[in-house]
C-alpha cells in the first residue's frame, strides 16, 4: 500500500502564515415599522405623492415572523397605498439586493397577504383603475341598507385623505345599518379588515356567517360641482345581538373604527350615539361593550355622562350622595361607605338608557365629582372613596370560586356555536395580576387610584359648564 511522504521542511524557506478563518456577518434583520409605510388616497394623482395621508399601524411587527422582523434584504423599502375608495392596496417594494444571511429570505408576498388578503393587487395599473372602475362601489353596498342618522351641511369641506380644500362640495354624514347576512355587508367588511388589523389593537376579524353581526357604517356622501356624488367610508361599528333569558336581546359593542383622516372629529362619539338610540328604540335588555380600549372608555363614558346629567330620576340620588361628602370628613369615621348609586337607580338607568351597571358605576363616580367644587373639603373624601372601591375591585375578589361557567343551549344556528355564559358566585369584573410584595402591590394600587382620578378629571373638565 502506498503512502503519501510528507516532504522535509527547509529550515531557510520564510515560516507560511497561517489561514485565517472568516465567518460572514449573521443577518440582525430590520424590523417591520422601520422599513414599511402605509399611505391612504382616495385618488391615482395622491399614489406617490409627498402630500399622502401617512397612517400609524399599531404593530407592523406582529405580522412578519416570530420576532417581527424581515430578513434576507439590505435597503429594504417598502410603500404601501390604500384606496379609501374601495379600499383595495397595492405595495411597492424596493431594495438594492438580497441574500439568505443565516436567517433564510423573508417571502414578502405571503406576509403582506396576511394583512391584506385579497384586498391586496398585484398590478399597479390594476390598483390605479381601480379608482375609476369601483369609483361607487360603496354606494352600491350601503344602498341596501337602513339609513338611521342622517346630517347635512352646506359647508365648504376639506378633504381630509387628499389634504385639498373643495370651496363648491357640500356634503351629508350618515349612518348606515346593514346585517352581516346580507352579501354587500360582509364585502364591504372584508375590504376593511386589512384597517382593523393594523389599526385597532388586539382586534379579530367578526364571523361574517354569523346573522348576530350589524354593521353601522359612517358614511360622507360629497356632492361634487359637477354634480357627482362620492360616498366615502369615514367609519364604522361592529354589534353583535346576543339572547337575554327570557325574551329580550342584548347589543355588545365589539368592534369601532373611525379612519385616522377623520378622527378627533366627532364621528366615534355619533357612532356611539346612535347605537344607544338603536338600544333604546329597540328596547334591548341593555347595552355593552367589549373589552374596550382606553381612549373609547373615555368617548364612551363622555356620552353617557352627559344623558345622565338629564336624567331625572336619578337627580336625587346624586344630590344626596354629593351633600353627604360635603359635610364632614368621612376619614374620621370607621368605615368609609363606598357612596354606591340606590339599586332602583341602577334599574332605571339600565331600563330607559340602556346602560349597563358595570357603566353606570363608572359614570356614577364622574357624576357625584361634577357635583363637588375642587376646593371642597369633600374632595379628600372623595378620592378616599375611589381609592376603598379600587382597592375593593382588585383585592377583595374571592379568586377561588368565582368565575364565568359556560352551559350549551338548543339553537338553530350552528349548534357547535351556541352556548350561555354567566358568572357564578359574585365576582363582577375581571381580576388584576397584583405583586405578593406588600410595598409593590401598595404602590400599583396608589398608581391605579392616581389614575381613576386623573381620568374622572379629565372627563368632567369635558362636561363641566364654564
Amino acid at each position: 500500500m502506498g503512502q503519501k511522504q510528507q516532504a522535509t521542511a527547509d529550515p531557510t524557506a520564510e515560516p507560511k502564515k497561517r489561514r485565517r478563518v472568516g465567518f460572514s456577518n449573521i443577518d440582525a434583520g430590520i424590523e417591520a415599522k422601520d422599513c414599511i409605510k402605509i399611505y391612504l388616497v382616495s385618488s391615482k394623482e395622491q399614489v406617490g405623492a409627498s402630500e399622502s395621508y401617512c397612517i400609524d399601524p399599531v404593530d407592523l411587527n406582529g405580522f412578519f415572523d416570530e420576532d417581527g422582523k424581515i430578513y434576507g434584504y439590505h435597503g429594504l423599502k417598502i410603500t404601501i397605498w390604500i384606496s379609501s375608495i374601495t379600499f383595495h392596496a397595492y405595495a411597492d417594494i424596493i431594495y438594492q439586493s438580497r441574500s439568505d444571511g443565516a436567517k433564510g429570505i423573508t417571502d414578502l408576498k405571503s406576509s403582506l397577504q396576511r394583512i391584506f388578503a385579497e384586498t391586496l393587487v398585484e398590478s399597479k395599473d390594476d390598483f390605479l383603475k381601480s379608482f375609476s372602475v369601483e369609483s361607487h362601489l360603496i354606494r352600491s353596498i350601503v344602498s341596501t341598507g337602513e339609513i338611521l342618522q342622517q346630517k347635512g351641511s352646506n359647508e365648504h369641506i376639506h378633504d381630509s385623505v387628499s389634504h385639498t380644500h373643495n370651496g363648491a362640495a357640500t356634503s351629508d354624514v350618515k349612518v348606515v345599518r346593514m346585517v352581516i347576512g346580507n352579501a354587500g355587508t360582509g364585502h364591504l367588511y372584508s375590504r376593511l379588515i386589512p384597517l382593523v388589523l393594523l389599526l385597532v389593537d388586539g382586534s379579530n376579524p367578526i364571523d361574517v356567517t354569523d346573522p348576530g353581526w350589524e354593521l353601522y357604517v359612517l358614511v360622507q356622501e360629497i356632492n361634487d360641482e359637477q354634480g357627482d356624488t362620492q360616498h366615502r367610508v369615514l367609519g364604522f361599528t361592529a354589534v353583535y345581538r346576543f339572547y337575554h333569558y327570557p325574551d329580550k336581546t342584548r347589543l355588545r359593542l365589539s368592534q369601532i373604527l373611525i379612519l385616522p383622516p377623520y378622527q378627533h372629529k366627532g364621528y366615534g362619539c355619533r357612532l356611539v350615539e346612535v347605537v344607544n338610540n338603536v338600544a333604546i328604540s329597540e328596547d334591548v335588555y341593555d347595552l355593552t361593550v367589549e373589552e374596550p380600549l382606553h381612549y373609547f372608555q373615555h368617548v364612551r363614558t363622555c356620552v353617557d355622562v352627559q344623558r345622565l346629567l338629564v336624567f331625572n330620576p336619578i337627580q336625587d340620588a346624586i344630590n344626596s350622595a354629593v351633600s353627604n361628602l360635603k359635610q364632614g370628613k368621612l376619614s374620621k369615621k370607621t368605615h368609609v361607605p363606598r357612596f354606591m348609586p340606590p339599586s332602583t337607580a341602577i334599574e332605571d338607568v339600565r331600563k330607559t338608557l340602556k346602560i349597563n351597571r358595570k357603566q353606570f358605576l363608572q359614570c356614577w363616580e364622574v357624576l357625584i365629582y361634577l357635583g363637588l367644587d375642587p376646593a371642597d373639603k369633600g374632595m379628600e373624601d372623595f378620592v378616599t372613596i375611589i381609592s376603598n372601591r379600587v382597592k375593593a375591585d382588585i383585592l377583595g375578589k374571592d379568586s377561588g370560586t368565582g368565575g364565568k361557567q359556560v352551559i350549551e343551549v338548543p339553537s338553530d344556528y350552528n349548534p357547535e356555536m351556541s352556548f350561555v355564559m354567566f358568572r357564578s358566585g359574585n365576582v363582577e369584573g375581571g381580576s388584576l395580576q397584583m405583586d405578593e410584595n406588600q410595598t409593590n402591590q401598595k404602590e400599583q394600587l396608589q398608581q391605579l387610584v392616581d389614575e381613576r382620578v386623573k381620568e374622572i378629571k379629565l372627563i368632567a373638565q369635558k362636561l363641566r359648564p364654564v
